[in-house]
């Protein structure tokens, strides 16, 4: 008889749950950085390093989990630890430091104060296709939000925050030598219009959106000292023309309504072009495939529990779009992220 050890059992290789456990349970990672948020950590640190009891007190943080939320961000890599002091991260210290200009959270902000309860009724929007915002109480979703000026304004901040990559890369990537007017159409603070007037001293422009929009415009154009050069134009795109320029802009808006109303915007958009004129569209756009751009994919459903109607596309959708409006000529161009934008010349 054989003395040999026996080997211990093998398992072969197969499946593994850890990504499905990741995504199922991602809503963990996510509150923690929004209630850092909500909590103004990222400012409260700034530039500067504390100690564990200083910034416990600074945030008015229990005893109890506090040392486990913060070294849960900075397992997240969004704090870092040095012994017993905390401190921003380049990023975190640059885009969620409200005492920067480069402060990106306000998208964030609204995500925690109305998407991440509304996305607990997912389930129920999928059966029903109804929004489960503010409609869901009788409310009108940006009726609601305009007639609040607090609420407005971080409405209109969280617009500054996922709009301001790709605002920059607009401004990288279109041919603006070949222009001298832009309008951004629903403009909220103005993050696009500011972009491309810094990066071009020859571009005049402004930006279209509803009266209660002007003051913050104006204050935020003011503070990157382009009063000047960029103008607010008050109207509602469903009421009103569309002001005429070489180029006109939408940045996350079509998204917002029924394809009924997309075909509307973009008829306006090319009746109020000059020929020549081109249109940006810009969006996180589905990928043709319907594969790859989880973002997208993920942003329409943030439609279904938002809106009525609205849906996210792809490039090939909007492009149809487009020369069904007239267009002439069409392309997509990734911007950066999940984010491409459509441009269509009249």
């Amino acid at each position: 008889m054989s003395t040999a050890p026996t080997p211990a059992l093998s398992h072969p290789a197969g499946p593994s749950p850890e990504r499905i456990m990741q995504l199922a349970l991602g809503f963990w990672s996510a509150k923690t950085l929004l209630s850092a948020i909500e909590l103004g950590v990222f400012t409260a640190l700034g530039s500067s390093a504390m100690n564990f009891d200083a910034l416990r007190s600074a945030l008015g943080l229990h005893p109890r989990g506090a040392q486990d939320f913060l070294d849960a961000l900075v397992s997240l890599g969004m704090l870092e630890r040095n012994g017993d002091s905390y401190s921003n991260t380049p990023e975190t210290d640059t885009f969620l430091n409200k005492a920067r200009t480069s402060y990106a959270g306000g998208m964030l902000e609204m995500a925690n104060a109305r998407l991440y309860p509304a996305w607990g009724s997912l389930t129920e929007a999928l059966k029903t296709g109804e929004p489960q915002n503010e409609l869901k109480r009788g409310m009108e979703t940006f009726a609601e939000l305009y007639a609040d000026p607090a609420r407005l304004r971080q409405f209109l901040s969280a617009m500054t925050g996922i709009s301001l990559g790709a605002a920059r890369a607009i401004a990288a990537k279109f041919p603006w030598q070949e222009c001298r007017t832009f309008c951004d159409v629903g403009c909220a603070q103005g993050a696009t219009p500011v972009q491309l007037a810094l990066a071009y001293s020859r571009l005049s422009g402004g930006g279209f959106d509803l009266p209660q929009v002007g003051p913050v415009f104006e204050e935020y154009v003011a503070a990157a000292g382009l009063s000047g050069r960029l103008k607010f134009h008050a109207g509602s795109f469903f009421d009103d023309p569309l002001p005429s320029a070489d180029v006109l802009i939408m940045g996350h808006i079509l998204h917002d309504w029924d394809l009924e109303t997309k075909h509307m915007l973009l008829r306006k958009a090319y009746e109020a072009l000059p020929e020549g004129g081109s249109l940006i569209v810009y969006e996180a756009l589905i990928d043709d495939e319907r594969r790859s751009n989880a973002f997208g994919l993920l942003m329409s459903l943030n439609m279904l529990i938002e809106t009525p109607g609205g849906f996210d596309y792809t490039g090939a959708d909007c492009q149809g779009w487009m020369r069904e409006a007239g267009f002439r000529q069409t392309r997509v161009e990734h911007l950066v992220g999940p984010d491409s934008m459509v441009i269509g010349v009249k």
